[in-house]
C-alpha cells in the first residue's frame, strides 16, 4: 500500500527537536478584474511600485496577473500575516478593481485582451516580457492566466545533521540534495492527495473553452459554467497549466546531476513545432529561441528543486553549485475560502506530508514510472471525489481504494504531527483530524464545497461576490506585520532599482539575447 515508515518515524520521535525551524515561503497569484468580472485592462498600478524590482508585489504572465511573495520565515502565523498585509495594501490601491479569488480565470472575451506583463526598457526587463511573448505564441495566452499558489519548503540544518549525518550545508550538500530528491519522488507517487483535499477548480468559465477541443464530458450549469461532477483541479489537468510537448523529455529525479543534465538538454533541444514560429516575425521578436524550453522555468512540473541564484547564473547552475536548498510545491489551487488564497490548515498539512516524503523509502523512478504516477494524478484531478475511486500502486495492475490508501498514510502523518506539536502545541494533530474526515465525505473537500456554490451562483456570480467580500474585509482590517511606511519605502526603492537597471545596460538587446537565450536572428518567420 504505502512504504513502511515505522523505523524512520521511531527515529523522528526520538529526535523531535530536529523539526523546529522549518523554513517556508509563499507565492500567491491573482488576476485583477473589473467590478463586472472582466479581466482588468489597466497597467500594473504604479502606486504598488515596479513589478520587475519589487521584493513582494510583482506580476506573473500578464500585466493584470498579480503575484505576492513572502520572505523566508520559520513562523507560520507571521508568514500568513505578511501575506495578508500584501493583500491589504494592494486592495487599498486597486482603484475600483478587485482580486479574482479562484484559480481558473474570470470571463475573458478574447486572448488579445490579455496584455503581457511589462517590465520596462532594461535588457532583463525586455527579456522577461519576450519570454512571456514566447509562452503566448507557443501555448496561448489564456492558459497562462490560470493562477495558483506556490509553497516553498526547507528543513532545518539540524534535521539533516541528525538524519543524514552531515556537518553543514556546504559539506553535506550531496546528502541534502539526495534527501530532497527522495522527497520529490514520493511526492510524485503520493502527491495526488493534495488536489484531492485542496483542488479548487472543478469547473471553468465557458469562455475558457472557446476555440479549444476537449474530450472531457463536461456538464453545464444554467449560468454557463462547465464542470465535471467529481473533478478536483482542472487547473492541473491537460486542459490547464500543462504542456504535452514536454512529456518525452526524460527528466528524472534520482540524482541531481542527471536531473540538471536532462534540464539543460531540454533547453538546447530544437523543436520542430516551435521552429515553425520562428524567433522573429515582421521584424519583431516573438520568442526567445525555438528550443523545447526557452528557459528552464518553462518546464511545467508539480514540484521543483530550487536554490537561490547568484548573479546571472541559471537555476540549474545554482543547483550544481550549492545543491538543493529548498523545494517548491506547485500543485496548490487558489483557496477561494480565504482572502489571501491559502490558509494555515494547508500549510500544516504540507509540512506533514513533505516530512513524510523525506522519511519514506523512495526507490529510483524511471521516466515511464513518472508517467504511471501521472495517471493517478489524472484520476484524482478529474474524478477524485467519485465514490469508490481507486489508486494504482506502482506501475502494476494493483488498485486500492483511495480512501484506504489515504487513511494508511494518515496513520503515519499523525505520528509526524505529534512530533511537530512538540514545537507548537496541538495544531498539526487538529489538521489530521479535520482532513481525514474528507476520505469518508469528499464533499467536504475544497472542490466539493466550491462546486456546490458554482452550480447555484455560477462562476462569475460566486467569484465576484467573494471578490467584493474580500475587498471590503481587506481594506477595513489593519496591517498585522508591515506598515504604510514599509510599503512606501519598498515602492520607492523598486522604482529606483528599475531606473538603475535601465541606465546600467552596456550592450544591445540583440547581444543580450545571444548570451542569455542562444537566439539567432537568422531564424525569422515570414
Amino acid at each position: 500500500m504505502i512504504p513502511d515508515v515505522s523505523k524512520a518515524l521511531s527515529w523522528l520521535e526520538a529526535h523531535p527537536k530536529v523539526l523546529c525551524g522549518i523554513h517556508r515561503g509563499i507565492e500567491r497569484e491573482t488576476l485583477r478584474v473589473t467590478p463586472e468580472g472582466n479581466l482588468a485592462s489597466t497597467e500594473h498600478p504604479l502606486s504598488l511600485g515596479k513589478s520587475l524590482t519589487h521584493k513582494w508585489i510583482t506580476t506573473d504572465f500578464a500585466e493584470s496577473l498579480l503575484e505576492f511573495i513572502t520572505p523566508v520565515d520559520d513562523n507560520i502565523a507571521h508568514t500568513l500575516h505578511f501575506l495578508g498585509d500584501l493583500h491589504r495594501y494592494t486592495a487599498r490601491h486597486l482603484d475600483n478593481e478587485r482580486m479574482w479569488p479562484m484559480s481558473m480565470p474570470c470571463f475573458i472575451e478574447a486572448e488579445d485582451k490579455i496584455t503581457l506583463a511589462q517590465f520596462g526598457t532594461s535588457n532583463v526587463g525586455r527579456f522577461k516580457t519576450l519570454y512571456r511573448e514566447g509562452l503566448k505564441n507557443r501555448y496561448g495566452a489564456l492558459m497562462q492566466t490560470i493562477s495558483g499558489v506556490h509553497y516553498n519548503f526547507s528543513l532545518p540544518i539540524e534535521f539533516w545533521q541528525a538524519w543524514a549525518n552531515v556537518k553543514d550545508e556546504e559539506s553535506g550538500k550531496e546528502a541534502i540534495s539526495d534527501g530532497y530528491l527522495r522527497l520529490i519522488r514520493n511526492y510524485y507517487r503520493f502527491g495526488w492527495i493534495i488536489p484531492f483535499f485542496f483542488g479548487a477548480s472543478p469547473a471553468i468559465c465557458g469562455s475558457f473553452l472557446k476555440g479549444r477541443e476537449t474530450n472531457l464530458p463536461f456538464e453545464s450549469t444554467p449560468k454557463g459554467a462547465k464542470f465535471l461532477p467529481y473533478a478536483t483541479s482542472l487547473r492541473l489537468s491537460d486542459l490547464g497549466y500543462t504542456n504535452k510537448s514536454q512529456s518525452d523529455l526524460d527528466i528524472t529525479f534520482n540524482h541531481l546531476e542527471t536531473y540538471v543534465k536532462g534540464l539543460k538538454k531540454a533547453i538546447h533541444k530544437p523543436s520542430e513545432e516551435f521552429a515553425k514560429l520562428g524567433v522573429k516575425k515582421d521584424g519583431k521578436y516573438i520568442q526567445l529561441n525555438t528550443n523545447v524550453l526557452q528557459i528552464e522555468n518553462e518546464l511545467y512540473a508539480p514540484i521543483r528543486p530550487k536554490r537561490v541564484v547568484k548573479g546571472d547564473e541559471s537555476p540549474s547552475d545554482a543547483l550544481l553549485r550549492g545543491g538543493i536548498e529548498y523545494i517548491e510545491v506547485r500543485s496548490l489551487d487558489i483557496n477561494p475560502f480565504t482572502p489571501i488564497g491559502v490558509d494555515e490548515t494547508q500549510i500544516r498539512f504540507l509540512d506533514l506530508f513533505l516530512i513524510w516524503c523525506v522519511l519514506a523509502d523512495a526507490p529510483e523512478m524511471s521516466a515511464s514510472e513518472l508517467a504511471c504516477c501521472r495517471s493517478n494524478w489524472n484520476n484524482v484531478i478529474l474524478e477524485g471525489r467519485k465514490p469508490g475511486q481507486v489508486i494504482g500502486m506502482g506501475c502494476g495492475e494493483r488498485k486500492e481504494p483511495l480512501a484506504q490508501v489515504g487513511k494508511a498514510l494518515f496513520a503515519d502523518l499523525e505520528r509526524v504531527a505529534n512530533v511537530l506539536d512538540c514545537c507548537s502545541g496541538t495544531q498539526y494533530m487538529e489538521v489530521c483530524v479535520k482532513l481525514e474526515e474528507m476520505f469518508d465525505n469528499p464533499e467536504l473537500t475544497f472542490s466539493g464545497r466550491l462546486l456546490d456554490k458554482i452550480k447555484t451562483q455560477g462562476i462569475g456570480g460566486f467569484g465576484l461576490s467573494l471578490a467584493e467580500e474580500y475587498y471590503q474585509e481587506l481594506i477595513k482590517t489593519p496591517y498585522e506585520t508591515l506598515t504604510d511606511e514599509a510599503f512606501d519605502h519598498e515602492r520607492i526603492s523598486s522604482i529606483k532599482r528599475q531606473e538603475e537597471l535601465e541606465k546600467s545596460d552596456t550592450i544591445s538587446f540583440d547581444e543580450y539575447l545571444k548570451i542569455h537565450a542562444g537566439t539567432s536572428t537568422d531564424n525569422v518567420a515570414s
